[in-house]
């Protein structure tokens, strides 16, 4: 399997640390909030990953964060914690808050057929592995104390920035920092101290004073713990490059003298109209919104087949409406095989091209094709494809052996069919037309045969 590593910027060939096995760490969700389905592609792009390798013959140890503490309102260590943001805007305290939408975003995962972690790890289950970190970087000479916690000076790694590729003298020479007494920019708070005023629902004790740990320290500290370091494979969205994931590599590198991981992956961005889909724009589209307008949830994951991760997606209504219809036609084509023949060799050369596919980059688009190609192509029996198809939606998710599911259609509407059908026996057309009207209306069309009428989702 080639993979496009972040960090070299060119895609390599994966060589596993341990023969057969492959340690793989995905950032999770901050849990204030739902999930909305930009986030959730590219959780669908890490599940088709952790697929591809298991269809590889890998034993994969999949580790997922959730972050429940620490993630600031901005990603520079300024503003309140997202958690008791999320706490105010519901009236609850942050461990419900960290409780309900951490139990939404594992429901969610279900819903598109994801492959849960190995091992689930809360921020706030391992404060103490986090404080040894903070100690390890202490003693090596990489932090300092202001008045709002304990900082890591970037300024004494000679290579901070290099998976973003960051212009750390541009960075430093035209903008003003952020927190007051920081020495560098980008600087970032490894432990932050609790407010004189006030007292927040998550603190804990320390040997730097009370408060709680930056959002950056806990996936190192974690991926450690359960991976070791270095490990294999670090996943993540693209926006975590410049901050989030420079900072995991540096505070790492600098306790550990090592690497934290050996590849980082990275998914795009989904895009509406409007641009990147962001919670901070309040636009967020949830998977109980898309789900609520009727559609098959994994039509949104084949939607998101269809476009390599490391493009951005355009969503539309429009562009689900195709995913749904050619999810339920392919779904269609695999009920209709019906196994009386026997298997050929020909359903070689596409289980070949299905994994060479997956196998360079994970190029789920050619892999779809390929499918598509095989269950046109007359010179394989129903067996092969049937064949073909078990083993492509290993990797895919999509639940083929499933029948599509049914519409429902609205009673009022079967009843505008109904009272159309007998102005049309009685040839009352003006009647006819206005109940046709109203179906359209409705968002679906009717169309007529010797055996009746069919109405269908427009």
């Amino acid at each position: 399997m080639r993979l496009f590593n972040t960090l070299t910027r060119k895609k390599e060939e994966l060589k596993p640390i341990k023969k057969g096995q492959i340690g793989l760490y995905t950032c999770g969700p901050t849990v204030y909030h739902y999930a909305h389905i930009g986030n959730l592609r590219t959780y669908i792009f890490e599940d088709l990953l952790k697929r591809a390798l298991i269809y590889d013959g890998l034993k994969v140890n999949h580790v997922m964060n959730i972050t429940d503490v620490g993630h600031l309102t901005s990603d520079q260590d300024s503003g309140e914690d997202k958690m008791e943001v999320g706490a105010k805007r519901e009236n609850k305290t942050a461990w419900e808050i960290a409780e309900f939408y951490t139990k939404a975003f594992q429901a969610d995962m279900k819903k598109l057929n994801m492959l849960q972690p190995s091992k689930w790890c809360k921020a706030t289950d391992h404060i103490k592995e986090q404080i040894e970190l903070i100690k390890q970087l202490e003693k090596k000479g990489y932090t300092y104390k202001i008045e709002d916690g304990i900082y890591f000076d970037t300024g004494k790694l000679k290579d901070y920035g290099k998976l973003a590729r960051l212009d750390i003298k541009g960075l430093q020479e035209g903008a003003r920092i952020d927190v007051r007494g920081k020495k560098n920019k980008t600087d970032f708070a490894l432990w932050k101290f609790s407010p004189d005023e006030g007292k927040r629902q998550m603190e804990w004790s320390s040997p730097f004073g009370k408060g709680f740990p930056g959002w950056h320290l806990e996936c190192s500290a974690m991926a450690q713990k359960y991976l070791g370091n270095p490990f294999d494979i670090h996943c993540g969205g693209i926006d975590h490059i410049p901050v989030h994931h420079t900072n995991e590599i540096a505070q790492t590198e600098a306790a550990t003298g090592k690497p934290l991981a050996n590849m980082w992956l990275h998914g795009e961005f989904l895009i509406d109209k409007e641009g990147k889909m962001s919670k901070s724009k309040g636009d967020i589209l949830t998977l109980s919104t898309v789900e609520e307008k009727g559609y098959d949830l994994l039509a949104y994951r084949y939607l998101c087949l269809t476009t390599h991760y490391r493009m951005p997606l355009s969503f539309s209504w429009e562009a689900l409406d195709g995913a749904k219809n050619a999810l339920n036609h392919l779904r269609e084509k695999v009920q209709s095989l019906t196994i009386k023949d026997k298997k050929t060799k020909n359903s070689e050369v596409y289980q070949k091209k299905f994994k060479e596919a997956i196998n360079d980059d994970l190029n789920m688009p050619n892999a779809l094709a390929t499918l598509w190609d095989a269950l046109k192509d007359n010179t394989l029996s129903n067996a092969d494809k049937k064949e073909i198809i078990q083993e492509a939606d290993k990797v895919l998710g999509l639940d083929l052996a499933n029948k599509p599911k049914t519409e429902k259609i609205p009673l009022e509407v079967i009843q505008w069919a109904k009272e159309r059908e007998v102005a049309r026996k009685e040839k009352d057309w003006k009647k006819s037309d206005e109940a046709r009207e109203k179906i359209k209306q409705a968002g679906y069309s009717i169309e007529d045969s010797e055996q009746g009428f069919k109405i269908k989702k427009q």
